[in-house]
């Protein structure tokens, strides 16, 4: 039996399907233009394929649907961004990747082998045609494999085997090199990342959080991303954390070398579904509504507009903003526009620039009841959860004083925040939250505070950027 694709094909060349003859000759020119035309379209809808859907969805909510009129308020909005996981590997962005691996003295033996083998088994991960580069550095930099097509699996893994760990740490020339690496086959339309581990201080060359900021920074102007992994308990949490925060990168703690393998694979897995790329995010609160800051991301306030960028988005994940907004005392209209949101993207699987856009509405009522009911519990969790964290960041300053009383009071007491309004939004997450800022007032001793203190400079990252790992 032949195929529908093979019966349009007669039609479109004017024959009858059963008879194979013909069927226009009587109509003219006029006839057989709109036969082969219809034809045409059917064929090519049918060979085509449905659109590609938009990779990413939108949504603003209000900390509270209802306001009370009259009066002079702060409320919250939160903006949605939800990456549509992609439906199978071949619909991923391609990926240019530089490995920048410490080599100095403290990485020798179980340190450099299992970096090793986290290397070597993150590139098995990927296809022939992505891009991979390999860079060391101890007090030196060194380009074990230069920028390329993943074709010789073989070399590459040798080479990776075969350099060895001495000397001191020249991260900032390390990561710098990476940069370039990927800047050989650097492409709008792939995905790329460099991957930094390392197991101590910068001490050769600039070595501050601000000069690696100042480095983040300029790769994110050229849709490079940077992912800094930390390893053991000599590393810098601020350097690192400052590096991968001004490029959209990620960032972890790896206390066990053991646990490099999983960590190296949880980052290759945000890596190959990144499906949008140089995200801008633009809210215009409405008239006399006024944005006071947006919690937990750097953005740009210039009167009613506030402005921010992301370098990525990935497939199954949520990224959201919290923005305060102050409201009038005047505000007493049944509804009021908060704001208008707009989002604009790279489609990195339409290879196409998107835009996607909400209206954030509020009411206003006499009635407090009405208004408490209206309370957004997805909301004000979110709002909740960034306000604990900048207070867990002031502990950590307060610690790094000395002041190990006035630290361990602000945990406690956010830890008493935490679990209250755990209990008014039933949320599991805060009161998980809670019990760390717990544990953590809890150690803060001059033995346990290394560890301590890069366990909570990761865990603030991960949610003020909602990493997945």
């Amino acid at each position: 039996m032949e195929s529908s694709v093979a019966v349009l094909l007669d039609i479109f060349h004017g024959k009858d399907p059963d008879m194979r003859r013909p069927i226009y000759s009587g109509f003219g020119g006029v006839a057989r233009a709109f036969v082969g035309g219809l034809g045409a379209v059917l064929i090519s809808g049918l060979l085509a394929g449905p659109v590609a859907a938009k990779q990413v969805k939108l949504s603003s909510e209000t900390g509270q649907s209802v306001l009370i009129a009259g009066e002079r308020q702060r409320t919250y909005v939160r903006i949605n961004l939800e990456g549509i996981g992609l439906p199978d590997s071949e619909s991923r962005a391609p990926v240019n990747i530089a490995i920048v691996i410490d080599q100095s003295g403290s990485m020798r033996g179980k340190k450099l082998a299992r970096a090793k083998e986290a290397a070597i088994m993150a590139l098995n991960r990927l296809e022939s045609d992505d891009i991979v580069s390999v860079v060391t550095y101890n007090h030196n930099v060194n380009v074990i494999v230069p920028a390329q097509r993943l074709r010789d699996r073989g070399e590459i893994r040798a080479r990776i085997r075969r350099f060895v760990a001495d000397g001191r740490t020249a991260l900032y020339a390390g990561v710098k090199q990476g940069i370039r690496e990927l800047r050989e086959y650097l492409d709008r339309e792939q995905v790329n990342r460099v991957i930094l581990l390392s197991d101590g201080l910068a001490n050769v060359g600039p070595s501050t959080p601000e000069e690696l900021g100042a480095l983040g920074r300029t790769a994110a102007k050229k849709g490079i991303s940077i992912t800094t992994i930390g390893l053991g308990l000599g590393y810098n949490e601020d350097l690192m954390t400052k590096l991968a925060y001004s490029s959209d990168g990620n960032h972890a703690f790896v206390e066990h070398p053991d646990d490099l393998v999983r960590i190296f694979n949880e980052e290759f897995g945000d890596v190959l579904s990144v499906v949008a790329q140089d995200v801008e995010i633009i809210i215009l609160c409405g008239p006399g509504i006024r944005p006071m800051r947006l919690i937990g991301r750097e953005a740009k306030i210039d009167g009613r507009k506030v402005t921010l960028k992301l370098n990525q988005l990935y497939g199954a994940q949520e990224k959201y903003v919290v923005l305060e907004i102050d409201v009038p005392k005047n505000a007493r209209a049944d509804k009021v526009k908060l704001a208008d949101v707009s989002v604009n993207y790279k489609d990195m699987r339409s290879k196409t620039r998107e835009s996607l856009t909400s209206t954030v509405e509020v009411r206003f009522s006499t009635s407090e009841k009405e208004a408490k009911a209206s309370l957004n519990k997805r909301v004000m969790t979110a709002v909740v959860n960034q306000i604990a964290i900048e207070r867990n960041e002031k502990a950590v300053k307060l610690r790094d004083k000395g002041k190990i009383s006035e630290a361990k009071k602000v945990l406690e007491l956010n830890a008493t925040y935490l679990d209250k309004e755990a209990s008014r939004l039933d949320s599991q997450e805060l009161k998980s939250l809670g019990k760390k800022n717990l544990d953590d007032a809890r150690s803060l001793s001059p033995g346990a505070w290394s560890k301590t203190r890069k366990a909570m400079r990761a865990r603030q990252y991960k949610g003020k950027t909602q990493q997945a790992y």
